[in-house]
C-alpha cells in the first residue's frame, strides 16, 4: 500500500477483516505502528468504522518516507495484523496557519502554549458545549457559526465529544444526525455518530480553528464508569489525534449529577479517589496519543484541584462563576492564584459569565474579563454566550435542565451577534501587534491601580522599555477625567507614543508623544466607558 500527503495534513486509510466478529468494537484493537524518516516509531489507534472495517488517520510532522505495519490484537487475521505500506509525505504549501505552523505544546517559559515552529498561540475560545448535536445543523449552520468566529479572530473552539452536561445521559437533546455517540449501556460506540461529528472537526480546522475536545461531563464517570471511559478516550484518540487539538480530560470533573443527593460524595475519601480516576485518565490519553497534544481539564473552579497529580496536565482552566459583577473580583483573584501555583503552567478562565446569562453579563464584563486576565498573565481567555453553548433555535430552545429551570432561550444565531465576542476580536488583534508572550504584569505603572480590595482600578502589564497597556474600567474613568491617574516609572530618554483603544469598536485617539523620565498624566478619555492605554516605544 501506497500512500501520498502532505505535511501536518490528515491522510487515511482503512483495513477490512473477512473474518466476522460478534463484537468488533471491544474484540478487537488496532494499531499502527508507523516508522518516521528518522527510524522513530509511533503507535497510532485504529477505530472500528462499523461493519468490518477499521481506519487510520495520520498527520505527519516531517517530510519524507514513512513505512508502517499494522499490529492487531487477533493475530490470526491477515487481514487486520501484519499488513505494511509506505506514505510518502511532501511540504505543506497551503495558507492554513494550523497546517502552516504545526501542532501545538507547553512554550518553554511554561506561561503560554505554542506551535511546533515555536510561533506563540493566541487562545481566544469559543464555548460550544452542544455544538456536535443536530440542533447545531450540519452543515449550514456549523459553517455559519464557524465563520463567523474565524472572522472576528477566535482560535479555539470548546466542544463536548457527545457526552453533554446539562441533561441526563440518553436524552434526545444529546443527539447529531446518526443517533447516539454510544448503546444505552455503554456496551459499543455508535461509528454513525462521530462520522457527523468528523464532518465538524474537520470543518474547523479548515477554518482555522483549534478543536478543544472535551471528553465528557465529569458525572460520566458514574453513568459510564472509568473503564468505558478509556475505551472512549481511545476513540477519540484514534479519530482525532491527527488534527491540531488540544485535550479537555472532562468538563466539572468533580461534580456531582445535578439530581445526586447522596452525602457520602462530599466526603474527603470520595474526593480523593475522584481526583485520582481523573489523573489517571488524563495520563491513559497522554500514553495513547501519538502526537501529545496538550491536555487539561474542566472545573468546578481550579483545574490542578480535580486531579490528585497536577502533572497529569499540561495547563489548567479555571470556572469562575455566572453571576455578573459579583464574580468579576473573584474571578481576577482565581486567576492571580493560578498563575502563582505550582508547578507552573500556562493558566486561563476557561468558563466566566456567559454573554448573556441571568439577563446580565453584557459586552462591557466580557470586556473586563478578556483584559483583567491578558494583563495579569493568563495564556488567552475563553468567552462565551448564553445560547450557542447550549444551542437554542428559535423553534425549539433548548428548555429545562435537569433542575428543572433553563438558563434562557435566546436562539444560537441571535446570541452569535451579541456584541462582545466581535470586541474581544478587536482586543486580540490589538495584543497581536506586540510581542504579547511577552507581556508580564506591571500594575505598579500606574496609580492608581488594582488590588485585592479593589479590582475596578486600573490594570497593566507589557514589556519594559517597549509598551505598556494600561486597562482603565469604566468605573476608574473618571479618575482620569479629575486628572488623577499617572504612568509612573517612565524610563528616561525613551519616547513613546501614547493612544487610547477604544474597546467597543477597535478606534484610536491619538495621544501624542510622550517624553520618559516624568510621571505621564493620563489625558480626559473621551467617553466615561473603559479604555486601554496603549503606550509604544517610538
Amino acid at each position: 500500500m501506497l500512500l501520498y500527503t502532505r505535511r501536518h495534513c490528515v491522510v487515511e486509510w482503512a483495513f477490512t477483516s473477512g473474518k466476522g466478529y460478534l463484537d468488533p468494537f471491544n474484540e478487537v484493537e488496532l494499531n499502527v505502528v508507523i516508522t518516521d524518516p528518522d527510524g522513530r516509531e509511533i503507535t497510532v489507534p485504529a477505530f472500528w468504522a462499523g461493519d468490518r472495517t477499521w481506519r487510520v488517520r495520520f498527520a505527519p510532522r516531517q517530510i519524507g518516507q514513512y513505512t508502517f505495519r499494522t499490529v492487531c490484537s487477533d493475530t490470526r487475521n491477515p487481514d487486520l495484523h501484519g499488513q505494511t505500506g509506505t506514505i510518502l509525505a511532501a511540504r505543506y504549501d497551503g495558507i492554513n496557519w494550523l497546517l502552516c505552523r504545526g501542532f501545538l505544546r507547553v512554550a518553554a517559559d511554561r506561561r503560554h502554549l505554542e506551535h511546533a515552529d515555536g510561533t506563540p498561540f493566541f487562545w481566544l475560545a469559543d464555548t460550544w458545549w452542544m455544538g456536535l448535536t443536530r440542533r447545531l445543523r450540519w452543515p449550514d449552520d456549523f459553517r455559519a457559526l464557524t465563520a463567523d468566529r474565524a472572522a472576528k479572530g477566535f482560535t479555539v473552539v470548546q466542544i463536548v465529544a457527545g457526552l453533554y452536561p446539562d441533561m441526563d445521559w440518553y436524552d434526545e437533546r444529546g443527539m447529531n444526525e446518526a443517533g447516539f455517540p454510544w448503546a444505552r449501556d455503554f456496551s459499543t460506540v455508535n461509528p454513525a455518530y462521530f462520522d457527523m461529528a468528523d464532518l465538524r472537526i474537520a470543518h474547523l480546522v479548515a477554518a482555522g480553528i483549534v478543536p478543544c475536545i472535551v471528553g465528557s461531563w465529569g458525572y460520566f464517570m458514574d453513568f459510564a464508569g472509568p473503564e468505558v471511559l478509556k475505551k472512549h478516550w481511545r476513540y477519540l484518540m484514534a479519530r482525532y489525534s491527527a488534527y491540531p487539538v488540544v485535550w479537555c480530560v472532562a468538563g466539572e470533573a468533580m461534580m456531582h449529577y445535578y439530581l445526586t443527593r447522596d452525602p457520602q460524595r462530599d466526603t474527603d475519601a470520595w474526593k480523593r479517589t475522584r481526583q485520582a480516576q481523573w489523573a489517571e485518565l488524563a495520563r491513559h490519553i497522554r500514553a495513547l496519543d501519538p502526537n501529545k497534544h496538550p491536555i487539561t481539564i474542566h472545573p468546578t473552579q481550579f483545574g490542578r484541584q480535580q486531579v490528585d497529580d497536577p502533572a497529569a496536565l499540561d495547563f489548567e482552566m479555571l470556572q469562575t462563576g455566572h453571576s455578573g459583577y459579583p464574580t468579576l473580583a473573584n474571578t481576577v483573584r482565581m486567576l492571580e492564584e493560578a498563575l502563582a501555583a505550582r508547578p507552573v503552567m500556562p493558566v486561563l478562565v476557561g468558563e466566566a459569565n456567559y454573554e448573556g446569562i441571568l439577563e446580565s453579563s453584557r459586552e462591557e464584563m466580557q470586556r473586563f474579563l478578556f483584559w483583567t486576565a491578558i494583563l495579569a498573565g493568563a495564556m488567552g481567555h475563553t468567552y462565551g454566550a448564553n445560547g450557542i453553548w447550549q444551542v437554542n433555535t428559535a423553534e425549539r430552545p433548548y428548555g429545562p435542565s435537569p433542575h428543572g429551570t433553563s438558563w434562557g432561550n435566546r436562539p444560537w444565531d441571535e446570541a452569535a451577534r451579541l456584541p462582545g465576542s466581535g470586541q474581544l476580536g478587536l482586543a486580540k488583534r490589538l495584543l497581536e501587534r506586540y510581542p504579547w508572550a511577552q507581556f508580564t504584569p506591571h500594575h505598579e505603572w500606574v496609580e492608581p491601580h488594582q488590588t485585592a480590595e479593589k479590582r475596578m482600578l486600573p490594570h497593566a502589564a507589557g514589556i519594559p522599555g517597549q509598551v505598556r497597556l494600561i486597562y482603565i474600567p469604566a468605573e476608574a474613568s473618571w479618575i482620569a477625567w479629575r486628572g488623577q491617574m499617572a504612568v509612573k516609572g517612565l524610563e528616561p530618554d525613551l519616547i513613546y507614543r501614547a493612544f487610547y483603544f477604544d474597546p467597543t469598536n477597535g478606534a484610536e485617539h491619538d495621544l501624542g508623544t510622550v517624553v520618559g523620565g516624568n510621571d505621564y498624566v493620563v489625558p480626559k478619555p473621551p467617553v466615561f466607558q473603559d479604555w486601554v492605554l496603549v503606550m509604544e516605544r517610538r
